[in-house]
Formats: C-alpha cells, structure tokens, sequence
C-alpha cells in the first residue's frame, strides 16, 4: 500500500469527511435515479433516460473535481474518495478513461477495497477489455465473496465458451451457471442476479443439454428477476426471455418481450433485430401454410395422391417403438385434420413438402406439409445439421406429433397456422428413411447482457 505524503496535511479540508458522505449520497441518488427511471417516468421519456443521466452526472462530477484528491483529502480516504469519483464517471453506458484512472489509483491505494475492483471490472467492461475486467472481478472476489463479481464472471465465462470445443464449453457454462447462483444466494432478492442465471440456464440448455426442465428454470428466474423494480426496468432482461420464449414457440409472448426491450431502451439495435426477424419469420411461414407453398393445383393434387403409406417404414402397423419411459407403443396413422392440439400419443402423419423457410439462423428449419386432407402444416424441426434438411416433393413422416395453434392479430404481426415441433431430426422419416445421426447438430444460442 502507498504511503502518506505528510507535506500535503495542512491543505487536507477540515469537513472532508461530512463531504465525502454527502458526495456518496448524492451517487446513490444518481444511480437510483437512473437505477428506477421507469418506476418514475413513462415509456415516452425512454429515448431522454441516457440525457437526463448525463447531465446529473455532470453536476456531480463538478463537485468531484472541485477537491483535490492529493492535497485535500487525507491519505486514509483518498482511495475511498478516488472509487467515488470513479463510480461517478463511470455511470455513462459508454466507456470514461476518467473512470478507470481514478478506480486504477483506488485499488492500488487500497487493495482490499472490493467495491473498486469490481467497479474497475466494469469500466474495463465497457472499454471491451475482457481480460482485465476478468481480473478485476477476481481480485475483488479475493477479499470477499460477493454477488457483483460472481454474476459478471458468470457473464465472462460465458462468453469464453463461445471459442471452445463442446466439451469445454459444456464446462464452462457449468460454471457459469454455479457462480449465477452464488450470487442469488447473497441476495435472493436482486433481480440481476436473478436475470444473469437466467442467461446461464438459456445457454446450459442450448451447449450442455437440451432438458425441457433447464429451460423451465431458465423462465423462472427471469420471472424473479422482474419482480426487482430495477431487473424490471432492464432491457436485457425482456431480450433474453425473448430468445428464450422463442425457442419455446410461444410466438405472442416472444414478440411482446422484443417489443418491450425496444420501448425501454431505443438505440439498442439487438431487439429491434430479434424483433424484425422474427416477425418476417412469422409472416413468412404464414404464407407458406395459407398458399401450400404456391404450388399449383395440379401439381398439389399428384404429390397428395402419390402418398404410400409404406413410406411409414418402420413406423407403419405392427412395429413396436419406445418413446421416453412409454415402451412398445404402437403407431396408427393419422390424417393432419385428424390430430387434436397438444400432443397425439400413439399418432404418425405422413405428408408432401410444399415448401419450406429460408432462416438466416438455421433454426429451427422450417417447411410445411400436406396430406391427403389437403390440410397444410408447418414442421419446426431443431438440431438439424445447416444445410440439411427437407426439400418440395420429400414424403415426410412424424410419429406422434405436438401440435400447436399460432394466432395473433395484433400491430407487431398478423399470423394464424398450426406447426409440429421436432427436437431432433432423427424422429423423422423422409421418403421411407429414418434421418441419420451424422445430420444432428446440436444448436447453440448467444444471449446479450450488458453490465451497468
């Protein structure tokens, strides 16, 4: 630790403590003003929150600046001083060099002071300094365990997973998820901790496996986490469940998070994207459902006639299968205006692609089929392989297929068809032939949390 300069003590303020703690709650004041804007402020006002932050800011920082930390600020606060400061700086959602210059002298002045190393790791955050951040929240995490820097290591590390091979990814999103919960266990109540383990859910079931459970926790954390006015009033919060809702294909709620994140912080263009794409999803598989892929009469009528149930294959009469705990099912074929919403136990479809959706994600693929009901159906199948997948004129069959109704009719979008989901492509049987494990490929997802 540095030592004192005694030459300077005459010139210390003789009020600075009593200044210090009015500086500090004005800070408190600042973040909470910018922590709860929109407990206080309409939607209207989201486009000026970022303005209004500013220039508080800089009211603030005038007051800063107007002490001398080496001359009027004994050496016994002058690291505590120095964080303040750099706190104060360091509020903008963009990177302040001021910020990381006073926090740098802070710790180096005091190096058990975990509010300035962690502090430092979000300014090296902003400053997109991933290895320094990184050590900062490490270094604070050395003199004591804390929720800030266990949730934005669980952030960090997530991100390290994205370079890796599957099986060190795996484990690092493992970890993720371990210090996301840490950091809840200090305060169940914190709604950003709530929303960074929902992030770690979200890729654990994505990168480690795909467990319709993993996914339920990842949802409920969220909805912890908007039970914290300031979680609520985060945009990364309804992105994220967005992505999340939308793997799930409850289309309207997905939409409506997208929608929301946009509302609240409008320069971000990552909801604004999600949003956008999904709604041309939507739209798109609309209109392939409503016109059985524009083929022509003629042409529709052949390729219905053309089905042969011995294109069931083995999931034709008198084939036993196992599907989960359910063992010797036996499948009975099914016309698609047959099947009920939901799931259709002990039900196989067999139908024509008429088309199918060009998604710049790859997932799900997306195409639609007919049978002889002339009933038009889209089928979302996930993990399939890029460049996989079903082509016009392929006979398709699907063993108990799970139905669901999409309808919305509203100012994001206008969509009304049915779809079956597939979780893996080996369900399938395309022209007789049950896909193969060489064209399963495991998905992946990357969710965007910004820290404050």
């Amino acid at each position: 630790m540095a030592q004192p300069d005694s030459e300077n003590d005459a010139k210390v303020l003789e009020n600075i403590t009593e200044i210090m703690e009015g500086l500090s709650k004005e800070l408190q004041e600042l973040y909470t003003f910018r922590d709860l804007y929109f407990e206080n402020n309409s939607l209207e006002l989201a486009a000026e929150k970022n303005k209004y932050v500013e220039e508080k800011k800089n009211l603030l920082v005038e007051k800063f600046e107007s002490i001398d930390v080496d001359t009027q600020v004994p050496f016994s606060l002058r690291a505590q001083f120095l964080y303040l400061k750099g706190r104060c700086y360091n509020i903008s959602i963009t990177y302040d060099a001021r910020a990381s210059q006073c926090l740098s002298k802070a710790v180096k002045l005091n190096p058990h002071l975990g509010d300035a190393w962690n502090e430092l790791g979000e300014c090296y955050w902003k400053n997109m300094n991933v290895k320094e951040a990184k050590a900062s929240f490490e270094g604070a995490l050395k003199h004591e365990r804390n929720r800030l820097s266990l949730r934005c290591l669980s952030i960090i590390l997530r991100q390290e997973s994205g370079g890796k091979n599957r099986s060190e990814a795996a484990s690092l999103i493992l970890k993720s998820v371990e210090l996301a919960k840490e950091a809840v266990s200090y305060d169940i109540k914190d709604g950003v901790s709530w929303t960074v383990l929902g992030n770690a859910y979200l890729c654990q079931f994505f990168t480690v496996a795909q467990d319709p459970a993993t996914l339920k926790l990842c949802l409920s954390a969220y909805k912890q986490a908007w039970l914290d006015p300031i979680a609520k009033g985060q945009p990364d919060l309804y992105y994220n469940k967005g992505i999340a809702l939308k793997y799930e294909e409850n289309y309207n709620e997905a939409l409506e998070n997208f929608d929301y994140a946009c509302r609240l912080d409008p320069p971000w263009q990552a909801p604004q994207t999600e949003l956008t794409k999904l709604v041309q999803y939507l739209t798109a598989t609309n209109d392939l459902v409503r016109t059985r892929g524009k083929l022509k009469n003629k042409r529709l009528a052949q390729m219905v006639q053309s089905l042969d149930k011995k294109m069931l294959g083995v999931y034709g009469p008198g084939n036993f299968h196992t599907f989960g705990s359910r063992r010797d099912v036996v499948l009975e074929y099914s016309r698609l205006d047959g099947l009920a919403e939901g799931a259709n136990e002990n039900k196989v479809v067999l139908g024509r692609v008429v088309g199918s959706i060009h998604n710049g994600n790859a997932v799900p693929f997306t195409f639609a089929i007919v049978d002889e009901s002339m009933e038009c159906v889209c089928v979302t199948v996930y993990n399939w392989a890029d460049g996989r997948g079903a082509i016009i004129g392929d006979c398709v069959a699907i063993p108990e297929p799970n139905l669901q109704m999409h309808k919305l009719d509203s100012k994001l979008a206008t969509y009304n068809f049915k779809s079956i989901r597939l979780n893996s492509p080996m369900l399938l049987l395309v022209n007789g032939k049950r896909v193969g494990r060489n064209q399963f490929a495991c998905i992946r997802v990357s969710s965007t949390y910004e820290i404050h």
